[in-house]
């Protein structure tokens, strides 16, 4: 996860074995944005899927492979409709309702969480815990399910055998001491040999 403009760091991430790198940059404008996703795509140059968080303008204009969509940015069928298949969708969801909702709705993959207490959002929703997790992969009906919310090294393995397909680990990689190490840590966890 790009939290910043910083392209020596998305390739970081790619030696970490980062599969799919999401830019982003809450409090960026949609020019700043742009330009970030635009270099993260320079880098990641077909190696890994880009990812531009709530921003669907901003994912096709820079030809992203996928826009995450939180529960409070543009509705999922209107994202559809404009995006015609020209990239994936994928949607933060917090309870099995939303889980459902999402899956029927024709979401490609979903944001799960938070698992466990998180730090990088002001407001989170309430911890789901692994059993919150499995719940949700069951309500998921096969569209994958990304943990997201407090996945630390340590955690990744137990989110794993909940049935996440991945894990979005932001503060776990990006302040790490050695990014690196911890991406790949967390990689292994999902059976990811890079």
């Amino acid at each position: 996860m790009l939290d910043r403009d910083d392209p020596a760091f998305a390739e970081r991430l790619l030696e970490a074995g980062a599969r799919v790198v999401q830019v982003r940059m809450k409090d960026a404008s949609a020019r700043e944005l742009a330009a970030a996703a635009s270099r993260a795509k320079q880098v990641i140059a077909g190696r890994a899927l880009l990812v531009v968080n709530d921003r669907l303008d901003v994912a096709l204009a820079v030809g992203a492979d996928a826009v995450h969509l939180g529960q409070d940015d543009l509705p999922l069928e209107d994202a559809r409709r404009i995006a015609a298949g020209r990239l994936l969708i994928g949607v933060s969801t917090h309870d099995e309702a939303q889980v459902r909702a999402a899956a029927l709705g024709g979401a490609d993959y979903l944001g799960f969480g938070p698992v466990y207490a998180t730090g990088t959002k002001a407001n989170p929703d309430p911890v789901q815990g692994t059993l919150g997790l499995s719940r949700a992969v069951a309500a998921a009906g096969g569209v994958p399910i990304v943990a997201i919310g407090g996945i630390t090294v340590a955690r990744a393995a137990e989110v794993a055998a909940a049935g996440a397909a991945a894990a979005c680990a932001i503060a776990a990689v990006n302040g790490a001491e050695d990014p690196v190490a911890a991406g790949r840590a967390i990689a292994c966890a999902f059976g990811q040999d890079r």
